[in-house]
């Protein structure tokens, strides 16, 4: 098999399990948590770095904004052998009450895009696996009793996968909020849905970095749009999501 078009890795390149952020920086923020890091590739918004977390080796790919490049990075990747994909990202809030800083482990997604739609039929659901779900719920909750807190509380539920970041107007907020959906981001439904196809494993983890329902935005940079709460509580979604791949 030749390599692939858009990560430019091939068959033996990467390990089992990839933590599939949206920004290509986060994957040198994830990294920076392991050892033995090597960078294979960079190509548009697609970076790919392997690495070992805790003696377990595991791939770290960006997947770039929304689901039609995050399903691009899906394919490629399941192509070349990867079997488990655990999204580490941000979300806005839907429900009064969730803080900015706090987390969401996703146990579905609504099919508010595009993409999953091309694959199959929207009543088809867009959900993660139990193994990988449990793996991260388990995770968070030990990494809790170790004292390991940032001060947010972890969150376990529903959420909303959207295409259009500028285009969530107060209907979509408000259908979304009376569902009882915990927040809205751009790429899980697409994860969850080609993996649940290809049967393979994926979950998600995601950090709080505004509330709709309170009005409260994401800045225009990284380093802007989180507060040190939610700044510090990107660093325990990524340690949580790598204790999690060493139960896989």
């Amino acid at each position: 098999m030749a390599k692939q078009p858009h990560l430019l890795v091939e068959p033996g390149d990467l390990n089992d399990v990839a933590l599939v952020p949206g920004d290509p920086g986060r994957v040198d923020r994830i990294a920076a948590h392991c050892e033995e890091v090597e960078e294979l590739t960079h190509n548009r918004e697609y970076k790919v770095v392997n690495a070992v977390y805790n003696g377990t080796p595991l791939t770290i790919c960006s997947t770039g904004v929304g689901s039609p490049s995050a399903a691009v990075a899906i394919e490629e990747l399941a192509r070349v052998g990867v079997e488990t994909f655990i999204r580490v990202g941000t979300t806005g809030a839907l429900q009064s009450g969730i803080e900015i800083g706090d987390m969401v482990v996703a146990t579905g997604a609504t099919k508010n895009e595009g993409t999953s739609k091309r694959y199959e039929d929207v009543e088809f659901p867009a959900v993660p696996d139990y193994q990988t779900l449990t793996g991260l719920v388990d995770a968070a909750e030990a990494h809790e009793a170790a004292g390991h807190g940032g001060g947010g509380d972890v969150h376990v539920g529903p959420i909303a996968t959207d295409d259009a970041f500028y285009a969530e107007t107060d209907e979509y907020v408000e259908a979304w909020e009376a569902a009882g959906l915990m927040a809205v981001e751009m790429e899980a439904a697409a994860i969850f849905t080609l993996a649940r196809r290809k049967g393979l494993g994926a979950g998600a983890i995601c950090t709080v970095d505004g509330n709709l329902v309170e009005g409260t935005q994401k800045g225009e940079t990284e380093d802007e749009e989180l507060p040190e709460k939610a700044q510090n509580n990107v660093e325990r979604a990524i340690e949580i999501a790598l204790e999690a791949t060493t139960t896989f």
